[in-house]
């Protein structure tokens, strides 16, 4: 099962979070042969999407970075997004999903 997390995001702002995964036994999953993608959207049904860049910060320890940055947070109009980031297991051949939540674009008043 996903984490679930609320995100927060300033507008115009690079943001990024790292994330330990875990297996369903609470231990770090290893990463070496996980791929990583994730995208937010303004509703699950939403055409436009945006792509998290996601990179393996700690392979052993299951650590990876969550990132938008500046110019796509800038060009994200302001309010809540959905968005989930998945794992795909490319030996086993499993697809799961790390992490889900809602996703805020703040708004900006300085330029």
């Amino acid at each position: 099962m996903a984490t679930y997390a609320n995100l927060y995001v300033d507008q115009g702002s690079d943001f990024s979070t790292n994330v330990f995964v875990e297996d369903s036994n609470g231990d770090p999953l290893d990463l070496s042969s996980i791929t990583l993608s994730g995208q937010v959207k303004r509703t699950y049904q939403s055409e436009t999407a945006y792509d998290f860049t996601i990179t393996k910060q700690d392979t052993i320890r299951g650590e990876i970075r969550v990132a938008l940055d500046s110019a796509t947070s800038l060009s994200m109009h302001r309010g809540r997004y959905v968005y989930d980031v998945y794992g795909q297991d490319t030996i086993a051949g499993t697809y799961f999903k790390i992490l889900e939540g809602i996703l805020e674009i703040i708004p900006s008043v300085t330029r």
